[in-house]
């Protein structure tokens, strides 16, 4: 299994709702989005299977333009697995019932930069934290939720904008 990690793009520091699950992307984030999208679809040329996001709109926002780079006509798959404080190990349940082979992940700090250190060292308590908008990619070839991962890559946001 392919998966990528995606952390959201910079955002609101407030949404007018006052709540945090609405906080948009800023205008700099949806620019930055445009140019990592562009570079994940000619870069890394996914054909992803799901993608999965987080209930919190800045999510949403961040996932969208790399689903239309990258070709991806289905409904983004909302889960509370990627929320926040969500524990690693319940979104690699959640791939282990879908059965997909490729998979993009988009959510926040600071349950991307513990899914990353679970990914990458099998210590569900290591946290390596994720820059904005910064894609990291793994590769299995067992169960998501058992899988010994292998990293891939680590492309940060400056990087991905020049490679779009």
């Amino acid at each position: 299994m392919q998966l990528h990690i995606l952390r959201h793009a910079e955002a609101e520091d407030s949404a007018p709702s006052g709540m945090d699950a609405d906080r948009r992307l800023t205008e700099s984030g949806q620019k930055r989005m445009r140019l990592v999208a562009r570079a994940i679809a000619k870069v890394l040329e996914p054909e992803y299977d799901a993608i999965l996001v987080s209930p919190l709109v800045r999510a949403r926002e961040t996932a969208t333009p790399v689903a239309a780079a990258c070709g991806f006509s289905r409904e983004l798959r909302e889960t509370e697995a990627l929320l926040p404080h969500a524990p690693a190990h319940a979104v690699l349940e959640e791939l282990s019932r879908l059965k997909c082979e490729t998979a993009l992940l988009v959510g926040h700090e600071p349950h991307m930069g513990k899914l990353f250190g679970r990914l990458a060292c099998g210590e569900a308590h290591l946290d390596l934290s994720m820059k904005k908008a910064s894609l990291a990619a793994f590769e299995s070839d067992g169960d998501p939720a058992s899988a010994r991962w292998e990293l891939k890559l680590y492309l940060p946001p400056r990087i991905l904008e020049r490679l779009g």
